[in-house]
């Protein structure tokens, strides 16, 4: 019998069936299920167009100018000095590119490397709920122990007082994500705030998993992302993590990043180098060039994806579902309570056959999964002849 700390991962992240044997991901089992119908797959998050082209260039470039072999540990340096001029310019935090940013095999890598590096076993780790499914993964390879403030249904407000009650004396990391996955809310100053706060009082550090960075849907004040980092006294407590794949639709290439204060950079370093040692050679010099495209054509990304949510938004609404309208990120939450469905998995095995459209259950997002709930996630990150099409399939459900 194969056994060992597989197991114990695969439980934490709700992927081992009632008998022990490991099954496959919520969203890999969506997708295939949309392959086999040939229903439209707004369940896995990921874009169905490519990049900017100046960026896609920037990778055929690398490649037929022989950029195909190990890059440096830390990455390559004109993608570390991207992402340090990246970090000042949007959000004037000053970041040495050589000692206090590492590149990385996506934000994946970078938050699963973090958690290892940063956590000794029995050491807490406190995650926002509804939880993306790696970090749970993560935490359980750490051998920590995953504590859970919960969000809750329709605002997905961070309450203060429930996060100073999840913080005990083994805590030793928060685990922030905003844009939030799968709720589409970006946290506001005064929640950051308050995570800063007790940051800073019980002296943990933040690792801050903001890979929707540019992907909020900024109105005037509102919606405005606000990395923790910049915050009074957090510079030298947070790990901020991003990646290119969400930003420049080019989620395949895998190239994240994390900037923190050097020590923190170097631990994480040496758990990175034995996960995948080094990636990416001919990707890290085109989201360089990705990250010093002009402000206008980074904001039109995330206006772009705006009008998409709007129109899923819409038709969801036009389907009977309760909606809340997105913050930000690539997915959309709506309630199936007013189709007579108290069971979002139930729902999402029937909405092929129902609509011919594909969507994840939230509670694959939950630390019980087995609890009921009747809230499905949607992803907006499609063509918009793709998203109205799916509007159409939608309205089906009502007759």
């Amino acid at each position: 019998m194969v056994d060992g700390t597989w197991r114990k991962v695969a439980k934490a992240a709700g992927l081992l069936d009632s008998s022990g044997v490991p099954a496959p991901t919520i969203f890999a089992r969506m997708s295939a299920l949309a392959t086999q119908t040939g229903a439209i797959n707004l369940g896995q998050g990921f874009p169905d167009t490519d990049g900017p082209a100046v960026v896609l260039e920037a990778a055929v470039s690398a490649i037929r100018g022989g950029q195909n072999q190990y890059p440096p540990g830390k990455g390559i340096a004109p993608l570390r000095r991207a992402i340090a001029e990246h970090q000042g310019h949007w959000y004037g935090l000053d970041v040495n590119p050589d000692t206090e940013v590492l590149v990385t095999a996506g934000a994946t890598e970078a938050l699963t490397a973090s958690i290892v590096a940063l956590t000794e076993p029995g050491d807490e780790v406190v995650v926002l709920e509804p939880i993306y499914d790696s970090y749970s993964a993560a935490i359980e390879i750490a051998g920590a122990v995953r504590r859970t403030v919960k969000l809750e249904w329709p605002e997905y407000r961070l309450r203060a007082e429930a996060l100073a009650e999840a913080v005990t004396d083994r805590t030793r990391l928060i685990l922030l994500n905003t844009p939030h996955n799968p709720t589409g809310r970006v946290l506001e100053r005064t929640e950051l705030e308050a995570v800063a706060a007790i940051a800073r009082e019980r002296d943990l550090i933040v690792v801050a998993d903001e890979v929707y960075e540019h992907l909020a849907f900024t109105d005037g004040d509102r919606n405005q992302h606000v990395p923790i980092a910049t915050l009074p006294g957090m510079a030298e407590r947070t790990v901020t993590i991003s990646s290119a794949g969400k930003t420049f639709s080019v989620t395949g290439w895998k190239i994240g990043w994390l900037h923190a204060r050097p020590e923190i950079v170097d631990a994480v370093t040496a758990v990175k180098q034995f996960l995948t040692y080094v990636n990416g050679s001919p990707f890290q010099p085109a989201v360089a060039q990705g990250l010093a495209l002009p402000d206008e054509e980074i904001r039109a990304i995330g206006s772009d994806l705006a009008r998409r949510s709007a129109m899923l938004t819409e038709g969801l609404a036009a389907a009977d579902f309760d909606v809340r309208p997105s913050d930000g990120t690539y997915f959309v939450i709506a309630d199936a309570a007013p189709l007579g469905y108290t069971d979002g998995a139930a729902l999402c095995n029937d909405l092929p056959g129902l609509a011919g459209v594909v969507a994840v259950p939230v509670q694959a997002f939950a630390e019980d999964p087995s609890q009921p709930s009747s809230l499905v996630r949607f992803a907006c990150c499609k063509r918009t002849e793709v998203i109205a099409e799916a509007a159409e399939r939608l309205a089906r459900i009502r007759g």
